[in-house]
């Protein structure tokens, strides 16, 4: 597929069931959607689906039934775990936001399931919708009127992903995400504010 090109995923998925493939390996809600609405009968088999049940493609994980089978990332599983080592490292949390999009596959059980997991850790979450850069702009006047400890990222655009590691290390906001890249890209932003300190603590030696 052209790079971009979201809007053929529909046609190429059909030219497949058409050329009777053996199977259809889909990477992701937005290419799994497409081929299970273009067949019933060739299998299936999706990669890294944040929440197959409840995107409608599998009766259950144990039980998928139909033609689609495969990996689901557990995406919103594992948000309460995330709160929980936040809480662990981040001394005296009281306060923590939650940057994402509920649109994104997967994520509303990630709200929900971190707002249950801050009950029982006595943390007040906050949840702020992140759909664009454009977004972070009112992030950060929230952020600066609730004084939050720390940061949960959901998933989502790896721009913006990247985008919200460097707000945070700008903002030096405590922070756990959803994949390693966004905490590679947050890295970088630090040593660049690193490197803009160093002249001023050799003056202060």
């Amino acid at each position: 597929m052209q790079r971009g090109r979201v809007e053929r995923i529909q046609e190429l998925a059909e030219d497949l069931v058409r050329l009777k493939v053996d199977v259809i390996v889909s990477g992701g809600s937005g290419a799994t959607r497409p081929a299970k609405e273009a067949t019933t009968t060739i299998p299936i088999i999706m990669t890294q689906d944040n929440d197959p049940v409840g995107n409608g493609f599998v009766a259950s994980l144990a039980r998928p039934g139909g033609n689609v089978t495969g990996l689901s990332s557990l995406a919103h599983d594992l948000s309460a775990k995330r709160l929980e080592l936040l809480k662990e490292t981040v001394a005296k949390l009281t306060r923590v936001a939650i940057l994402g999009s509920v649109a994104i596959a997967g994520n509303a059980q990630s709200v929900q399931e971190s707002e249950r997991a801050a009950t029982v850790l006595g943390v007040q979450p906050q949840y702020l919708e992140i759909n664009e850069p454009k977004d972070l702009d009112g992030a950060s006047r929230a952020l600066r009127k609730t004084h939050s400890d720390a940061a949960l990222v959901l998933n989502g655009p790896t721009n913006v992903q990247r985008l919200i590691a460097e707000f945070s290390a700008k903002h030096r906001l405590p922070a756990i995400y959803y994949s390693s890249s966004s905490v590679l890209s947050g890295a970088d932003e630090l040593r660049r504010l690193l490197a803009r300190l160093r002249p001023a603590c050799r003056d202060l030696r």
